[in-house]
């Protein structure tokens, strides 16, 4: 439904503005390390860090992506560290999590973060499509969950499991969402059933849904597929997006805004 793409996003509009993000690549397709430019051969995997930690932490182990040479077009991190995108990237090792008890689990990405979360404005975690123990690990760790819906029947539906999900996690662990949001993605100007569908997501889930939607920009698989952040594409077909996903990080961050 887009996860991928809206981390990316998201990521962009933050180096843009200026920020120092770190993005966690827990899907074991690795697709957000593919469009930060970082390969398999670049530092260590997620999955290694959680399962094989070491005692010096994770400082060395974190990759600058390749959108870091761009630059940023705001003003310097609050971190005093240098602004951009860094990445510990994913791998298909990481479904061995899955199968792993949730006790073990839940606190390992926390853990890990542990020693890194005052080096960054802002930390995004790209999870698995399905609602499994990587997930979870995830939800573990983070301030706030965003769901990511397209304008359809069948996202209404996949919406409505996935806080559902979320209320049995807090039910069933000690650990607490802070806040979720859902972002709707994909939308068509002008079409009824986008607008519909939309309109009857902020009827369910009220002010869970952001207030910007995403466009439906066919120009962003090029870009995704050059490993280019949106913000820096030099097309100004480029452009609504990239304030889109500006409007969106302001939306949903605005401490860091």
């Amino acid at each position: 439904m887009g996860k991928t793409s809206v981390t990316l996003g998201l990521a962009s509009a933050a180096q843009a503005s200026g920020f120092r993000v770190l993005v966690i690549d827990l899907d074991p397709h690795g697709d957000a390390s593919t469009g930060l430019g970082v390969s398999s051969q670049q530092g260590r995997d997620i999955a290694s860090l959680l399962l094989e930690p070491r005692e010096t932490g994770i400082d060395d182990e974190l990759v600058a992506s390749s959108w870091v040479s761009l630059g940023s077009l705001g003003n310097a991190s609050s971190t005093g560290l240098d602004a951009g995108v860094w990445v510990i990237r994913g791998s298909a090792r990481s479904t061995a999590l899955e199968s792993l008890d949730s006790q073990v689990t839940l606190p390992l990405l926390s853990n890990l973060l542990g020693g890194v979360s005052d080096s960054f404005d802002l930390i995004l975690i790209d999870c698995p499509p399905t609602l499994g123990r990587l997930t979870e690990m995830a939800w573990a760790a983070s301030d706030r969950v965003i769901s990511v819906a397209e304008p359809s029947l069948f996202s209404v539906a996949g919406s409505e499991r996935t806080l559902r999900a979320i209320a049995r996690f807090e039910a069933n662990t000690e650990y607490a969402v802070n806040s979720a949001s859902i972002v709707v993605n994909k939308v068509r100007d002008s079409d009824p059933e986008h607008d519909y569908r939309t309109e009857e997501m902020r009827t369910l889930f009220g002010d869970l849904v952001a207030s910007t939607t995403l466009p439906d920009a066919p120009i962003l698989q090029r870009i995704q597929g050059a490993a280019y952040p949106v913000h820096y594409w030099p097309e100004a077909e480029a452009q609504p997006l990239a304030s889109a996903f500006t409007h969106l990080l302001q939306g949903l961050f605005p401490q860091q805004a």
